[in-house]
């Protein structure tokens, strides 16, 4: 597709993302649906785009409901049981914008969104006058922060003045994560809490380097725990009590491991894709579960396979990749929002620091390899052919990309980037250096002869 990414529609908002794309959009998928809800994120561009949306939904007949400036997972929220538009470009930089929809709770998975996309290059008339749709406008946001604090309720031990700190980036989780951990107990510092669509306080991606403010808050003793977010409030950063960052993989596993342990199916499940690292599959095995891993930006997909191919003791009790969760007894959508409850939930008791200990965090590394792009099927196919030659002893998942795992845990995974002129290369061993070097020497073999 050349519309749609991993995460919906995203572009500048001038060149791409344009008004006319929107009523295209807006028209394309008010045919899947009778009843939508269309929300904003705070960028500047936010309001006229949603307009185009909604007239495009109109001119296809469905009705519409306007629920403003909310963070995308309210969005998810307020479209279970019909169909939601938000209007969000996430971590990217102010002059984006973006396009993403939602079918009861859940991301449009790939057919839906070719189905859209086919329709807008096709191109569509409104329906007759009077079949044009209907607007009403709500306020949902009250009932999503109440629901994800009853929902976070079930989980850890009360916060009682557990003092924690919030960047928000000045973006939409301004609305929500604040208000839901005061409405837990928690004595709350929010940073960055103005919705502003030009990100005047840091840029919109949560990053070691731009939430230093929000670090250095936390490891001068402001606050026991730290979030960041991201522009719409789906990403969600952790900071230690020492302002440090605590690797997203660590978090996933701290996360995971609860919500298995937490189970009573007899096979809990945790989705999660294949460049998390094996930490997530230790401590999960060791709560009795077991881990399925998806592509990157199919995590509802996956989830949907692992039910599908399951037994009635199987249940999806978690759904990450780096970043994003899906609490799925929550929902089928990704929210920062929820991982700061749940997550100040579980810290409330023993501590971040107890959490964190049993994780077997080993060195990791990210590498990108050169790669013309019309190289990279050949240079996978020889990647995919020495690669395991080169440790005998590893397990190999060819399935997305080629993940090999060692027997001492390490593990490794080749990938070709969908976006960029690279392979990808992932590692993590108490070794890495040793271990990337091996790997990237393949791979660098591998695109010369392809």
């Amino acid at each position: 597709m050349d519309l749609f990414g991993t995460a919906g529609i995203r572009g500048d908002a001038q060149s791409r993302v344009t008004p006319e794309l929107a009523l295209a959009v807006g028209r394309a998928v008010g045919d899947d649906g009778d009843s939508f809800v269309v929300g904003r994120d705070g960028r500047t561009t936010g309001e006229g785009l949603a307009a185009a949306v909604e007239a495009g939904l109109l001119s296809a007949g469905a009705d519409v409901t306007r629920i403003g400036q909310v963070p995308t997972p309210t969005v998810a929220y307020a479209a279970q049981h019909r169909r939601g538009v938000m209007l969000t470009a996430s971590h990217n930089p102010p002059a984006d914008n973006g396009i993403k929809l939602f079918a009861d709770g859940q991301e449009y998975d790939d057919a839906g969104e070719a189905r859209v996309e086919r329709r807008v290059d096709e191109g569509s008339s409104p329906v007759a006058w009077d079949e044009w749709g209907e607007t009403v406008r709500a306020d949902v946001l009250g009932a999503y922060r109440d629901a994800v604090a009853e929902y976070a309720r079930e989980y850890g031990e009360p916060l009682d003045g557990l003092s924690v700190a919030v960047d928000c980036g000045n973006g939409v989780a301004s609305l929500a994560t604040p208000q839901v951990l005061r409405a837990l107990g928690a004595d709350v510092t929010a940073i960055n809490a103005n919705v502003d669509g030009h990100f005047p306080g840091r840029e919109s991606k949560p990053t070691a380097e731009s939430l230093r403010d929000l670090r250095s808050y936390v490891a001068e003793g402001g606050a026991e725990l730290g979030f960041g977010h991201d522009g719409d409030g789906d990403r969600i950063v952790v900071v230690d009590a020492s302002g440090e960052v605590v690797h997203e993989d660590t978090v996933v596993a701290i996360l995971a491991e609860h919500y298995v342990a937490e189970s009573e199916a007899g096979d809990p499940v945790v989705v999660t894709t294949p460049n998390a690292s094996a930490r997530i599959d230790e401590r999960v095995r060791g709560a009795g579960g077991r881990v399925e891993r998806v592509r990157l930006g199919a995590l509802h997909e996956g989830i949907a396979e692992v039910r599908e191919s399951g037994t009635d003791d199987t249940a999806v009790v978690f759904a990450a990749e780096p970043w994003k969760h899906i609490h799925t007894a929550l929902g089928g959508w990704i929210d920062g929002v929820a991982s700061a409850a749940v997550l100040a939930r579980l810290v409330a008791g023993p501590g971040l620091a107890v959490l964190r200990d049993p994780v077997n965090e080993r060195p990791y590394r990210k590498v990108s390899v050169d790669c013309p792009d019309d190289r990279k099927d050949a240079a996978m196919d020889l990647v995919t052919e020495r690669l395991p030659g080169e440790f005998p002893d590893a397990s190999v998942d060819t399935e997305y990309g080629v993940r090999l795992e060692l027997p001492d845990g390490s593990w490794t995974l080749v990938r070709p980037s969908g976006t960029e002129p690279y392979v990808r290369v992932y590692a993590e061993s108490e070794d890495v250096s040793a271990l990337v070097e091996t790997v990237t020497g393949v791979v660098r073999g591998a695109v010369d002869d392809a």
